[in-house]
């Protein structure tokens, strides 16, 4: 069972104040109970500046429905290809998925020392695709209870990370969630199924999801 940190002393603005880019706030930390209490209200950090933290909540929000993942006949024979994994090598998935040299990297130390103590806690995963006994794609994430935050995936050979998250799916399915948070739509990700809610609806099932079962 995943062990809860001590509360965030920061107070957390309501989800509502975000401008038309979805930035909410800026400043607080990365600390376990401050990461927690903002997935819990909805918000998630990217780095704003070199050394600010914002925190986000786009309208509308992207979510991949558990039951709406598109699944092509040529992913399928991937799934067959490569070994997959859970928690194995949850830092080493996140310093791929902030590899500098990827477009629109932003993934630093400070966040991967965060969410490194966050999965030491038990509320970070990281779902690996294997090859050979190579590391050659995953994605990480924060889950509670019913919710899962996907946070960011890699890949070095073809459909690694795709792969990932059809593992991803099929564990949230089987372990009783019911929200796959993806954030932002890409035209990647809508060819995989996601879609987008408005805020409000996404608070719902947020609040829903998070519920002890």
């Amino acid at each position: 069972m995943p062990v809860e940190p001590p509360a965030t002393p920061w107070l957390l603005p309501s989800p509502d104040r975000a401008d038309v880019h979805g930035l909410v706030a800026v400043g607080a930390d990365l600390e376990p109970g401050t990461l927690l209490a903002a997935y819990r209200r909805g918000l998630f950090p990217m780095p704003f500046s070199r050394r600010r933290i914002g925190w986000w909540s786009p309208d509308p929000r992207a979510v991949l429905p558990l039951d709406g993942l598109k699944v092509s006949r040529s992913l399928r024979r991937s799934c067959a290809r490569f070994e997959v994994r859970f928690d194995t090598s949850f830092e080493t998935v996140m310093r791929h998925c902030g590899d500098p040299k990827r477009p629109h990297g932003w993934i630093n130390d400070e966040f991967v020392r965060a969410y490194t103590r966050l999965h030491e806690l038990g509320w970070a995963h990281s779902v690996e695709t294997w090859l050979d006994g190579r590391l050659v794609g995953g994605l990480y994430g924060v889950r509670i209870h019913g919710f899962f935050a996907g946070e960011s995936m890699f890949h070095t050979e073809t459909d690694a990370s795709k792969v990932a998250l059809v593992a991803l799916v099929d564990w949230l399915r089987d372990t009783g969630a019911s929200l796959l948070d993806v954030q932002w739509r890409t035209e990647h990700l809508a060819s995989l199924g996601v879609v987008e809610l408005p805020r409000d609806e996404y608070l719902r099932h947020l609040n829903e999801a998070i519920r002890p079962s």
